[in-house]
């Protein structure tokens, strides 16, 4: 395994088109990285410069302790996984994997040990003398998954693998990626448009918008301190609620009001240590930080509670939870409430906010 190092590296297509901006990224030695991103946004042209599928217009993509820029891609000891399985029809499964070892002249008992290793760990022992077409698309992926394994290359690409298969076979073969990964400690950059995938899958997660990466760091933190309005509308499904709100002066107490714009009677207090001038601000909450109630029923004291009722005006069934949507004026709340909750549409509830885990972007950020 070894550490991928990006230093400046862009992409410009003919015609003058920036597909990926100039790059600063380094992945360490047994990292699984994810990049995530909009259909378009520039992660597969990256993912492919590493390959050496494309040629970057600028900067050097080092692996280990190799510059690469300029290699061919079979001089780069890595595996690519894609989208399409691409398997030989001709071929049993056991042939489809023992090819890259065979083409680099591995002895014929290492090939046999390595590609019986790897058909147990993904389940495909029982179908190693079939052919590619009598596989159900599950045992297709894996099969492309264990090609690439078998290798043993410095680093594993995968360029959304599992964006064809139905929900859960992709669950499936998700968590036989996150143990081959800790198990073989191996350096894997994936490519998704999925975001709850790239959360799930990544050690640390890169959000690629228009051929910049807007922000890297673990699952957690870009989930829960998105760094710009785009991230926070992009990751999380129902995706982060965003309120307009307008600072006002300090009351006699010296409490900010928060006034959310364009619903009557919608004032919050501002937590003192955030220092912002007055004018308009987004408040940034997670459905799950959002809380509803009844009409003179108990509320926790914890969260802020808007004294004006609001409408609910959907109500998304998931069977441990609801998401209800509740209107603020002009603006639009969700809320992750358990799943027995009785609140209906066309209910007027009560809306409480935890605004310990809200987050701040300036107004068109």
């Amino acid at each position: 395994m070894a550490e991928v190092q990006l230093r400046g590296v862009s992409k410009v297509f003919p015609g003058g088109i920036m597909a990926v901006e100039p790059l600063d990224l380094t992945i360490p030695d047994g990292e699984l990285f994810t990049l995530v991103g909009p259909s378009g946004s520039g992660k597969s042209t990256l993912l492919r410069m590493i390959a050496g599928l494309e040629t970057p217009t600028t900067g050097t993509i080092q692996i280990g302790s190799r510059d690469v820029t300029r290699l061919p891609p079979r001089d780069r000891d890595v595996a690519m996984v894609f989208q399409q399985p691409a398997l030989y029809p001709h071929l049993s499964v056991f042939k489809n994997l023992a090819f890259g070892l065979r083409a680099h002249r591995v002895p014929g008992a290492e090939t046999r040990t390595r590609v019986e290793w790897v058909a147990e760990r993904l389940g495909l022992t029982s179908v190693l003398t079939r052919k590619p077409r009598t596989l159900s698309g599950g045992q297709k992926q894996r099969v492309a998954l264990g090609r690439a394994i078998v290798r043993r290359p410095s680093v594993f690409l995968l360029d959304e693998p599992m964006s064809s298969l139905d929900t859960p076979l992709r669950a499936s073969i998700r968590s036989d990626l996150i143990d081959l990964q800790r198990t073989l400690n191996a350096t894997m950059i994936a490519v998704t448009h999925d975001q709850g995938e790239a959360l799930m899958l990544g050690h640390r997660v890169g959000v690629v918008e228009r051929g910049r990466v807007v922000q890297i760091g673990r699952p957690e933190e870009v989930y829960q301190r998105p760094a710009s309005r785009l991230v926070a509308e992009f990751v999380g499904e129902p995706p982060m609620n965003l309120l307009l709100c307008e600072i006002q002066e300090p009351d006699s107490d010296g409490r900010i009001p928060l006034k959310i714009v364009d619903f009557s009677d919608g004032s919050l207090f501002l937590d003192t240590s955030l220092r912002k001038p007055r004018g308009r601000i987004l408040l940034g909450i997670r459905p799950e930080c959002v809380a509803i109630a009844e009409m003179g029923t108990n509320r926790s004291p914890a969260w802020q509670w808007i004294s004006s009722p609001a409408d609910v005006v959907a109500v998304e069934f998931l069977g441990h939870e609801r998401v209800t949507t509740i209107r603020l004026g002009s603006n639009l709340l969700k809320a992750r409430v358990p799943g027995e909750n009785p609140t209906r549409i066309g209910d007027r509830v009560l809306v409480g906010l935890d605004l310990r885990q809200a987050c701040w972007f300036d107004d068109g950020a």
